[in-house]
């Protein structure tokens, strides 16, 4: 689709369609990457393939093809100087971005809310729900961690626009019918922040397309960002103590400290292509993941291609791990708890099972996720 096929809002009323075959809008915060959130939009967009989609800000180069063929509407928020690079500073304009889409004629509006998304003002008598892989971590959890990082102009504006920006975040939570979270964790803080119930649909993940080794190789393999809430600090220490093998894979402002201080036991590479990555999972001695996830892919695809996982039990992983059964935990993200992790693994690691670990990573298999939204849809819509 060409860019001058595209819409920006507010957009045209559409022709109404019977109840039985809902119009629906899915309403996405921004378009920018092919990550997690993405991935939900793309399983929507087959489960509603007539569907509409919104967005604040599209970068459609990095699109798949299944979202480039969808017809998409932009917020103004998109025709702001350097959006596409910029839009996290453009916060404060998205909750009244969100509330100029026009969204009569839509029998259903799905939300898929991590920034601003749920804050749509849908028709009277329409359905919207929310499918929420985080309330704003920003304006809740990690707001003092961002405002830590900020540079001094933004660290002065944010407590005032951010205690405004929290009070439309609850307000506008009374707009969403119902919720689903894609965790039992986030189930928790939505809970806390919006005092709403929601129903826990994971994720989907593309477990088929790994799938286990002959035999696994002596190193232990860390997957994210490096960043401060990843704790890749945290994996860095304890293997330059243990001096066991360690593969980190990713980028960020870290990235250059931890380098420094690792030891010659620990390899780091910036980026792998899929088809080597798949195979960098199953020959891993282990996964290790030291963030609290709001659910955390990455643990799935190492079980997906029957390799344990050593986590942090916190978040997430608590729905996919199974202690003891295809994986362990560590309570602190603290360097003693990790290096006592590894060395319990060392002790016992023979005894995990390849197949079970792929056993449990279909739970999570995108037609799981198919069959359970599909539900939850259905319950408020027949």
């Amino acid at each position: 689709m060409t860019e001058a096929s595209r819409i920006s809002a507010p957009t045209l009323l559409r022709e109404p369609r019977p109840f039985s075959e809902p119009r629906t809008a899915i309403v996405h915060y921004w378009l920018l990457n092919m990550r997690g959130g993405e991935r939900v939009v793309e399983r929507l967009l087959n489960l509603f393939p007539q569907a509409d989609l919104f967005c604040h800000v599209l970068d459609e180069a990095r699109m798949s093809e299944k979202i480039r063929s969808a017809r998409i509407t932009t917020t103004f928020v998109n025709r702001l100087p350097f959006a596409k690079r910029l839009y996290q500073y453009y916060l404060p304009l998205m909750p009244a971005a969100l509330e100029e889409l026009d969204l009569r004629g839509y029998d259903l509006v799905i939300s898929s809310e991590s920034g601003p998304a749920k804050g749509v003002i849908a028709a009277p008598g329409s359905t919207h729900l929310c499918y929420c892989h985080s309330p704003m971590r920003y304006l809740w959890d990690h707001y003092h961690s961002y405002k830590r990082e900020a540079n001094p102009l933004a660290r002065m504006a944010m407590p005032m626009l951010y205690h405004r920006l929290r009070q439309w975040d609850v307000s506008s939570s009374a707009r969403v019918d119902a919720f689903a979270a894609n965790s039992t964790f986030i189930r928790k803080r939505i809970r806390r922040v919006w005092r709403r119930e929601a129903e826990v649909i994971h994720p989907p993940v593309d477990v088929d397309k790994f799938e286990p080794a002959s035999a696994p190789e002596p190193y232990y393999l860390w997957v994210g960002q490096m960043v401060p809430y990843k704790r890749p600090d945290l994996v860095v220490d304890a293997f330059t103590e243990l001096k066991l093998p360690l593969l980190m894979v990713g980028a960020g402002g870290m990235a250059k400290r931890l380098r420094a201080k690792a030891g010659p036991n620990i390899t780091f590479t910036e980026r792998m292509d899929f088809a080597t990555l798949r195979q960098t999972y199953a020959r891993a001695k282990a996964f290790i993941i030291t963030a609290e996830e709001d659910f955390g892919i990455a643990p799935v695809e190492s079980m997906a291609a029957g390799r344990p996982v050593i986590g942090y039990r916190s978040g997430g992983v608590l729905d996919s791990v199974v202690d003891g059964v295809t994986g362990l935990f560590f309570d602190r993200q603290e360097v003693g708890d990790l290096v006592d992790a590894v060395e319990r693994f060392e002790r016992s690691g023979r005894h995990f099972s390849p197949l079970e670990a792929v056993r449990r990573a279909r739970l999570f298999a995108p037609e799981e996720f198919d069959r359970r939204m599909l539900a939850f849809v259905r319950s408020y819509i027949e």
